[in-house]
């Protein structure tokens, strides 16, 4: 075979569509886009962000920074950490990575060896998986619990590391909150449970956080950070979804403890980290700006997750009003992940789903197989309202059309 057997892991599900929906687009079928959640498309970077970026580029800097980020950059982060979550962390216990896709790279890399397992909840992330399958790894999922609001049965997952352990090897559990797919914010007893569970049996605990500022709804977001003192964990952030600056491709990873492993993991991350030499120079010191510019961040922020709870309750409200369709109210970031009662349809699955509904009435969402949740479709809740509802009408009828 001319080609490795690791390369059958690279995919993205979230990007499968894109051809047909291209070609529609190209034959005069405008095609309503909610498989990609990048904010920056529907609410523009903020200006002082976007200028310290160019001011980094007059001021020269376009060099190599340390391969762990720029100083500049990892102090901010430190900052904004202790100033959000009380957390005293140094700079070096931070490594600056390209977005959390390359944090997730470095972490596997770093981690797992062949036929090792990390504990993966579903739904989830559908980047995780090739990731860990990459390394040589098998993921081992656990179900979120759909009924209980995408919450964790730790009685189940106690039970279910016990089980694993006694003949198999586990790396990493990883957690995603608040969440992609679900929207799903997790409430602080319930971490609690899960960052004790991690502890009593000396476990890593991996958090993605992305999303920790996009909450809404009344929720409150708990960070591991204020949890899981004393103790190796990991959190993955970065510069994408808060501060509205996908493009730019920062992410960190925050390995806040003292521990032998946590110190081992944090020179292991720097030698990663030195094997690509270094992120965007400019985009390092425009998201530092971004960071330490408190007032400007508050502002456009606020503005930004003001309108994604509205665009997202009025979508789970219209979808809930579909008799074929079942949504769990999202708390936090910007999707929505209804289960489709497929048995009351003509359809077999939601991959037929999507490329179906994409066909017939040119909108492009998700299949929930993707994410680990069969049965159902996510759908990207940040364009405008109007939108929005086009897209929820379109798929009220399309629904009724392949009614049995």
């Amino acid at each position: 075979m001319f080609l490795s057997e690791r390369s059958k892991y690279a995919e993205n599900p979230l990007e499968e569509d894109n051809y047909i929906a291209d070609n529609l687009d190209k034959k005069g079928r405008h095609v309503i886009r909610l498989n990609r959640g990048d904010p920056a498309v529907y609410f523009p970077t903020p200006d002082y962000i976007k200028d310290a970026y160019v001011n980094a580029i007059k001021d020269g800097k376009t060099h190599y920074t340390e391969p762990i980020g720029a100083l500049e950059l990892r102090e901010a982060i430190a900052n904004r950490y202790k100033r959000m979550f009380n957390l005293k962390v140094d700079a070096e216990s931070i490594t600056i990575t390209q977005g959390v896709s390359e944090a997730l790279y470095i972490l596997n890399a770093a981690l797992v060896n062949k036929n090792d397992h990390a504990i993966v909840f579903a739904p989830y992330y559908t980047q995780y998986m090739p990731y860990i399958k990459l390394a040589g790894g098998k993921p081992y999922i656990l179900d979120y619990k759909e009924n209980d609001g995408w919450s964790i049965d730790t009685d189940e997952l106690e039970k279910h590391i016990r089980a694993l352990k006694k003949k198999r090897s586990i790396r990493y559990m990883l957690l995603t909150n608040p969440n992609n797919p679900t929207g799903t914010v997790l409430d602080k007893k319930v971490l609690k449970e899960v960052v004790g569970i991690a502890n009593e049996h000396d476990l890593l605990l991996v958090s993605d956080e992305i999303y920790d500022e996009i909450v809404y709804n009344g929720a409150k977001f708990t960070s591991i950070a204020q949890l899981a003192k004393g103790m190796p964990y990991v959190i993955l952030n970065g510069a994408s979804k808060a501060y509205d600056a996908t493009g730019f491709r920062i992410g960190y990873m925050l390995t806040p403890e003292n521990d032998e492993k946590s110190e081992a993991l944090k020179r292991k991350f720097a030698q990663f980290a030195a094997v690509r030499v270094s992120a965007n120079t400019p985009a390092e010191y425009a998201i530092a700006e971004g960071i330490n510019n408190v007032k400007e961040h508050n502002k456009a922020l606020k503005n930004m997750v003001k309108q994604i709870e509205s665009r997202v309750n009025l979508s789970t409200k219209l979808l809930n009003e579909n008799e074929f369709l079942e949504t769990v109210r999202p708390n936090g970031a910007y999707y929505i992940l209804p289960r489709v009662n497929l048995k009351a349809l003509d359809i077999s699955t939601d991959k037929e789903f999507t490329d179906k509904f994409l066909e017939e009435e040119y909108v492009q969402l998700s299949r929930g197989s993707g994410f680990g949740a069969k049965s159902h479709v996510r759908i990207v809740a940040l364009p405008p309202k109007e939108i929005l509802e086009a897209a929820i009408t379109r798929l009220n009828d399309f629904c009724k059309k392949h009614a049995k």
